[in-house]
Formats: structure tokens, sequence, C-alpha cells
């Protein structure tokens, strides 16, 4: 019988010892946007091994806050702080195993107090909710022990003006080894895929392609603005964000950085089922 993919990214995992945690010394850490996935991510090693490689390249965070296109909800809401809650299986249609795993991170009541301080002009108020798919996937490619403090933080609207001043109120979480990211996918076009796509026997369709290459070629230059005029100026679109929750976290990212107006490279890209993986960290 064949190992699972995951099985075997766990045995690298072990392989690859001690993590080095953040200390002060290290400096801020960056903030990140990462293209989610869904749980048959859990099937691709090579993207589990992009994932696990950058985290490694970083310092163990103290904290993690992330910002899921799952959850959205305003005013802005954390998830529960406490340890070991269900995650919530916000998909359908996959391996019930899937439906099983866990992602039972520790109490998080410290991070969940900081980030309310950080937020204190806002109405911000607890959840029992658990991670969603968007947050607890690429955080068990990265961090499988699942040993970090976690919260997540809901997005509270698709402006991206009002999601960069989100993110600049999270900027100080950084210094304390708290690693900020949004969660998203650069295109998402589920609607307009093709079986031939999904299983790769034909490349990415032209709307992701044409988009991701927008959005590539946009932060390599800093341009926040374009980014931002993304519905009138980006093409591909609609086809590429039908609805725009999975692209609007990477404001958050931005506005988290030190100057969300500096030219970024890419960390992982390419295309799974016909979307683009791109990601980049934002120091």
């Amino acid at each position: 019988m064949s190992t699972h993919p995951f099985d075997a990214h766990l045995a690298r995992v072990a392989e690859a010892g001690e993590h080095a945690v953040w200390t002060p010394s290290d400096g801020a850490l960056p903030a990140l946007f990462l293209s989610h996935g869904a749980p048959p991510l859990f099937e691709d090693a090579g993207w589990m091994a992009e994932l696990f490689t950058w985290a490694r390249s970083m310092p163990r965070p103290r904290a993690v806050l992330i910002v899921s296109a799952h959850w959205e909800e305003a005013p802005l809401a954390i998830s529960s702080a406490d340890a070991a809650v269900t995650p919530v299986y916000d998909f359908g249609g996959f391996d019930p195993m899937y439906y099983r795993m866990r992602y039972d991170t520790p109490a998080a009541a410290d991070l969940a107090r900081r980030v309310m301080g950080a937020l204190s002009s806002e109405n911000v108020h607890e959840t029992g909710r658990g991670l969603d798919h968007g947050a607890w996937v690429p955080l068990t490619a990265m961090y499988p022990e699942a040993d970090i403090p976690v919260i997540q933080l809901s997005l509270p609207t698709g402006d991206p003006a009002g999601l960069l001043s989100l993110g600049a109120r999270l900027r100080d979480l950084r210094e304390e080894g708290v690693l900020v990211i949004g969660s998203g996918f650069t295109t998402h076009g589920l609607p307009f895929l093709t079986r031939e796509v999904m299983t790769g026997r034909v490349e990415a369709p032209g709307w992701s392609r044409q988009f991701d290459a927008w959005a590539a070629e946009a932060l390599s230059r800093g341009d926040v603005d374009e980014l931002a005029a993304y519905r009138s100026t980006a093409p591909g679109m609609p086809y590429a964000h039908p609805t725009v929750e999975h692209f609007t976290p990477l404001f958050v990212t931005l506005g988290a950085s030190t100057n969300p107006e500096t030219p970024r490279t890419s960390t992982i890209d390419g295309f799974w089922w016909g979307l683009s993986k791109r990601s980049f960290a934002a120091a």
C-alpha cells in the first residue's frame, strides 16, 4: 500500500529537526499573502514542500494571526482563543479523511488580547469559531506540529483601502514575533474550470494566466493603486474572481508591511487546478 503524500510530508518534517523560535533580535517577521488551496493540497507533495520550506526560511513565529477569504464578517470578529478548537470543515466532496483532520493549536488568549488592543478603535468581538480551511490547511503544511497559537480575524470588507488600513493597525504585531497572514488565492474562478484543467490535461485557462501575470507585474512595481483597481484594470476579470474575497486578503498583507509600495517578488508561483498559487512575503 502506497504512502499518502501527507504522511510522507510529515516524515520529511520530522527529519528537518528543530526550528529556531523568533527572538527580538530577529527583527519584525514579514507579513505573508498565500494562496491556500483546499484539502487536496495534502495530496500535492511539491506544494506542501514549498510551504514548509517557506516556513523554515523564517524564524518560528511566537503566534500566527490569519485573515482568510472564508470568513467574511463585519464588525470585526476573532476566532476562539481556546486550545484545540474543532476546525471548520467548510468544503464538500472530498475524501472523508479530510473531515477527520484536526489542527489542535494551543490556547491563544494572549494573542487575542493583543489583537483586540491593536484594533481598540473597532468593535471587535470574540467568537467560538474554529479555523476554516483557508487557515488550517496551509498552516498544517507549514507548521504541522500545531504548537503555535493561532487566531483568525474576519474579513470585514472587500474595499482595498479599508483592508490596507486594517493591515496597518496589525503592523506592530510583527515586531512581537507574530506572523500576519492574508490567505486567499491569486485566482479563484472555480465556476469556470473544466475537468481537463483540474486534472492537468490542459494548461491553466487564459483568464487565470493573464490575471496572474498582471498581478505579478504590479507587485514587482509595488503598484498598490493598480492592484486596488483590479476590478476594472486586471485582465481575466471577472472570471479570475467572480467574487472577490480570495483576492482582497492581499491588501491586509500589504497594509501590514513596512511600506505597501515596496516591489515584491513571489515565493511560490505556478498553478493548481488551473488557479494561480502566487504567494509572497512583505517585509
